[in-house]
Order: structure tokens, then sequence, then C-alpha cells
């Protein structure tokens, strides 16, 4: 039996970690972290090990599955493409071009077949109704590029191997490998910074990264719009803003510190639960700092001032001069470019949704519209849906609503490997073959990582002739509905092609060939300043107080300090390396161990409702409610309780034998669909107040 190994990047998650993957003849054994990786440096976490499973799973699909009379069967792909087509274009022509929706899941950003492909079939479908993970997700983040820097993907990236103060606001990287900040091995690196300087994490949950931090403080949930106002306040207080290097490309920047500077705060202790004076004691160690970087990421934005808290960090960092500077934020010069020409700047409301008028950014709108725009009757309804690789009835707000409108749809179209709590309710599923088997470069995560990388994956096992690359299927549904509806649709080439495209749009210099002998990727050396020199702003310049900020900042200096409802707490979510995605749960490496679903509650509060440890609660919100054992934590504080996503597989259709055997409630069946961050529209999950009672 020979054995041999291949080398590819893993796809399943942000860190983009070399892999090793070994064989017998032609069957996959064993994966190890590619120790020769110069990026990830042999790094690997659970969900590497797990694509073992994902490769065997006996419930992932292989070939187009049609429901008929609430039953399955395999069809064909001309079949199948066809049939798509045909239903798309008649939905579309008798009711418009809003009738046809689509939502797309977060691994579409995963897998090149995906990202670089789908726009096309978008524009040709032509409906204002697209929606995506993002959403729920990191919105925030875009829409302050965008309005500060002209691209939403301009995002300045900490430099944490350079760094000597780190303050993280929000984010927990030990689980997430990094997540807007591409960092593989991402401990050793921590190690590495508080061994020269200093990490201080911000969080309402003492999280793994927290673990390791210098500092950890508790915050209120929702309260670091208020922490972030403080500590600007005290910048203020220690010098003078050092912005020279930014002399002649800086607009706005004495406007948006003096309304800062006048926003009244009374207690800050009361909004954010931390001292004045240890907010006071941070702002001095980071304004005294040689490098510093101020970072938040999800926690900060699913909350009601997400967009607020993005644009303080920004300010933080240009007050003390670490923006576009080594040790602090830079903005990476990725090899395969995603500003610039030809990009989506990131533009805001352009239309509005339908029914509550929301507006439209990045040509999406929030998701937290999609659930009315399908149950809503009349002109622009929706009434078929396209999801790709996306689950939203457990990963959106209101999941109980949501799995109610999908079930009412005309017609509902899968590009997905599974029959999940979504998918169930298609009447046809496109199940992509293995990225095993495709090429694939990751061109938003290397172009978000904290050094220039670049690796071109190159397919380690044969297609059979019953699959269909993502790529592939993207086409087909193109032909197929432009066939159907009197369009054009022009094939488009494979993703060699295009990826050649993008590299040569680069400024790096290198071509195809170049990466394709590089099997384990090539490091092109740390981040460098340049982003003064990339604004894609009207006036070239950074813009460090935008209008809709400004608005939200005085806005919320006139909103009454809100009052805690009696007895309520404030819920949070939470992310576990082996199960922060809801397909992970189909894993036998991934869901083995401890459970992982139970809601994390303080000793105090389970006293006060005279609670014990390991009981199932009911956890009620103004939108729904669950049940669910609960676990004494000292990892939270007074007044949070603490729920992970990604669970609620006990629901009808289902053909996830693993998953349904994972108890848990879905986070989603608390959420509502009107808490959302203002400015950019992203969902507010964090911060919702719930009260947890006896069952």
């Amino acid at each position: 039996m020979a054995r041999h190994s291949k080398f590819r990047a893993c796809p399943l998650c942000e860190a983009i970690c070399g892999l090793e993957l070994q064989y017998e003849d032609d069957r996959l054994t064993a994966i190890r972290g590619d120790t020769a990786d110069p990026f990830s440096r042999g790094h690997i976490c659970p969900k590497g090990n797990a694509i073992l499973d994902l490769e065997n799973d006996p419930d992932r699909l292989r070939r187009p599955m049609r429901r008929e009379n609430g039953q399955w069967r395999e069809i064909d792909w001309d079949e199948a493409f066809a049939f798509a087509g045909e239903r798309l274009a008649a939905i579309q022509a008798e009711h418009g071009a809003a009738a046809i929706g689509v939502y797309l899941g977060n691994p579409n950003v995963h897998h090149f077949g995906h990202i670089a492909y789908l726009p096309f079939l978008l524009k040709l479908i032509r409906s204002p109704n697209m929606f995506s993970a993002s959403s729920v997700d990191q919105w925030p983040h875009q829409l302050v590029n965008a309005q500060m820097y002209g691209h939403q993907f301009l995002l300045p990236i900490p430099d944490i191997d350079h760094t000597d103060y780190f303050l993280m606001l929000g984010a927990n990287p030990i689980a997430s490998n990094g997540s807007l900040m591409t960092v593989p091995d991402v401990r050793a690196r921590i190690k590495a910074l508080t061994a020269r300087g200093k990490l201080v994490v911000i969080d309402p949950r003492r999280t793994e990264t927290a673990e390791l931090a210098s500092e950890h403080h508790f915050i209120t949930p929702a309260g670091d719009v208020y922490f972030l106002i403080a500590f600007l306040q005290a910048l203020q207080q220690q010098g003078p803003p050092r912005l020279n290097a930014y002399a002649g490309k800086l607009q706005g920047f004495e406007e948006a510190m003096t309304a800062i500077g006048a926003f009244a705060q009374a207690d800050v202790k009361a909004l954010t639960g931390i001292p004045a004076e240890s907010i006071t004691r941070m702002a001095s160690d980071f304004y005294q700092a040689e490098r510093a970087v101020a970072y938040g990421r999800m926690g900060v934005s699913v909350q009601a001032h997400g967009s607020l808290c993005q644009w303080l960090l920004q300010l933080i960092n240009l007050y003390t001069g670490n923006l576009d500077k080594p040790g602090g934020a830079l903005v990476n010069d990725a090899a395969l470019p995603i500003t610039g020409p030809g990009t989506s700047p990131g533009a805001r409301g352009r239309w509005h949704s339908r029914v509550r008028k929301l507006p439209e950014f990045a040509g999406e709108l929030p998701v937290s519209a999609l659930c009315e725009e399908i149950s809503t009757p009349g002109t622009g309804q929706i009434r078929a849906l396209i999801t790709s690789a996306g689950n939203p009835v457990l990963s959106t707000p209101d999941g109980v609503a949501v799995d109610a409108a999908l079930s009412g749809l005309e017609f509902m179209l899968s590009i997905d490997i599974y029959i999940n709590e979504s998918t169930c309710h298609a009447d046809l599923i496109l199940p992509p073959a293995s990225f095993l088997t495709q090429d694939h470069y990751d061109s938003v995560f290397n172009a978000f990582a904290v050094r220039r990388v670049a690796r071109l994956n190159r397919p380690v096992q044969e297609r059979t002739s019953e699959e269909r690359a993502d790529w592939e299927i993207i086409n087909g549904l193109g032909a197929a509905f432009a066939a159907a509806s009197g369009r054009e649709w022009r094939t488009l080439p494979p993703p060699k092609a295009l990826i050649a495209a993008g590299l040569a749009r680069g400024s790096s210099g290198l071509g195809l060939a170049e990466l394709e002998s590089a099997e384990h990727g090539l490091d092109l050396g740390p981040l460098r300043p340049g982003l003064l020199a990339r604004l894609e702003t009207a006036s070239a310049c950074i813009e460090a107080a935008p209008p809709l900020f400004m608005k939200a900042l005085a806005d919320l200096a006139a909103m009454p300090m809100q009052q805690r409802t009696e007895d309520a707490l404030l819920l949070i979510g939470r992310r576990d390396i082996r199960s922060n995605n809801s397909w992970m749960h189909n894993a036998p490496r991934l869901v083995k161990g401890p459970t992982r679903h139970e809601l994390w509650m303080h000793a105090d509060d389970l006293d006060r409702r005279k609670l014990s440890d390991g009981h199932t609660v009911r956890v009620r919100s103004q939108n729904g409610s669950i049940a669910v054992a609960v676990k004494v934590s000292d990892a939270v504080r007074p007044g949070v309780v603490c729920l992970p996503h990604g669970f609620g597989h006990q629901r009808v259709g289902l053909q996830l034998r693993r998953a349904e055997a994972v108890t848990g409630p879905s986070y989603n069946d608390l959420t509502g669909r009107t808490a959302l961050d203002g400015p950019s529209g992203n969902a507010a999950l964090n911060g919702v107040p719930v009260w947890v009672e006896a069952l």
C-alpha cells in the first residue's frame, strides 16, 4: 500500500492553516499541520482534523436532490439545472425581479468557487433582495471602513506580532482563529505578545483568550460604546493627538473629538461595569506605549451600537498615531487584491427593504428583514429563495419565524451538501464536490492576514463523473436561468484563470506559476504602512467624522440610560472551536467530549432564583423561549448569561444523524428581528434581555 502526503490550506475557518493530508493509495487516512507552511507553522485546530469526517460523512449529499410530495429523490445534473432555471424564470416573469431572494451563508467566503463566481449569477438575477450572513456578523466593520477609508475592505488589521499593547474588545481568537484578523497559531503569538508587552481583554465573559491575557475586565453587554467614549475622553486628558503622519490626509478629526469630549456620562461604571479610574489607567498605558493597537470583533459588532464602536476603535488608533503604523493597525497589501478598481467599495442606501424600509449596504439588505420579506404579501414579496452554504433558521434572528416563512415559499433552491434545518424546505439541493477536488485561493482571508502571505491550493483528489465543483454549479444555474428567461450568460472560466487575472491586478509581481510551485505557500513579509496611498474616499483623505456616525453619536447622547427590567439578565453568545458553525455537529471528531450547549450563569444569579447547577431551566426573551441545561460558571459576571450559537437540530425533516443526537436549543429562537445596529442594519444579537426560571 503506497503512502504519500499532499499539501493545501484548510478552508473551514479564517486561519487558513496549512495541512499535510496523508493518503494510503487514494484514501485519505490522516491530517496533520503542515510544519513547512510559513504562516501557520504546523498549527492545526480540531476543524482541520474533522475534514476526515466531512469527506466520509454518509449524510453528505453527492448528487442533486429533488423534493416531491415530502420525499427526496436523486436526479441528474442536467435535469436539476433545467428544473431550477425554469422555476426561477417563471416566478420572476410572473411576479417581477424582486420575487427571487438570495441568502449566502458564511462558508461562501471560504471558497473561491463560491465568492468569485456567485456575483455573476446575482447580477443575472437582478433582484434587490440579496441577504447574507455578513449582517449577523461584520457589517459594522465594513461600513466603518467604507465611510472612513472609502472601501469596505480597507480593513486595518492588528499587527499582533509587533505590538506592545493590544486592547481587545469582544474578540476570542483562541476559539475563532482570528476572524477579521487572519492569525493561525494565535496561542503562540499571544504568548509572545504578553512576554514583551500587554494584552488587555474587555469582555462580559472570561474567554479562552482572556485566560491568556495580561488583564481581563468584565464589561456590561452592549456597554462597549460607553467604554470607548470614556477611553477617548481619557486619551484627550493624556496629551495631544499624534497626527503628524496623516498631515494633509485627514478630515473631520477635530469635529469628531469635540463631540466625543462633550459626551456626558454621569456614571461610567453604571454603564460599563468598569470603574472610571481603570479606564483612565488603560488609556494612559495605551498612550504611553510605543506601539499599540485597539481592536474589536464580533462581540462588539453584534450589538445595538456596533458601528459606533468600530468607528471609535479606529479613532483610538488614529488619535495615538497607531493607524497605518507597524505594531499598530495596518492594511494588508494582498497579492490578490479585493479593493481598488472593479471591486465593491460599500455604498449604502441605494435602495431599501419593502416592509421596514431598511437601507441596503454593499448590495445587500439586512438579513433581519428576510423573514418579513417572504411572509408579507404584496408587490415585491419574495416567492422563491436561493440559499448557498447557509442555514438561516439557526443563524439569523427569530429562527422559529424564519423556519415557518421558508415552508411557505413557492420554490426554494439550495447549494449545500446537507439536508439541514433550512435546506429541508428546499425543492432542489445542488451539492458541490469536495473542496479537495478543486483549485482554491483564499482571496478574502489572505487579505485580512497579519502577514502578507499567498497560497494556491491545488486539487489533491479527483472528482467523479457524478460530482460538480461549486463554480460548475453556478455556471450551470446561470446558463439554465438565462435560457429560460431569454437572457445572456457567458460561461465563466475555471478558477485558475480568474486567480491568474486577480494576481495580475495586484502589485506583488506573483504569477500563477510561482504560486503553483510553492506547495506550502509563500511568506511575502510583514504588514507595511500603505493605507494613505490606497484611500478611496472622494476627498482622498481619512474621513474621521462621517455624518452617519456623528448623528448616531448625537442620538446616543440624547438617549436616556436604559433601566434594567426587574429580574432580567443579559444574554451573550459564545464560540467553541469545535462547534462555532452549525454544520460541525455532524462530525464525530467535533461533537465528542463534554457537552457544550449549556447556559452559563453566575452562582449569585442561580441562588437568587433558587435554581441549581445542571437543572433544565426555561429562558424567555421578548421574542421566544427555550429549555436548556444551566451550568454554574464564574467565567461570566453576575447579571449575564451565556449561550452558544449553532445548536437546535431537533427539527423535523433533517438528514443529519449525528447532529440530531446533539442536544441543545437554538440561540436564535430568543433573538428578535427588530434589534439592529442603526447605521449598518447588522443584527443586535448580544445584550438580549432574558428571564431565567425553573421549568
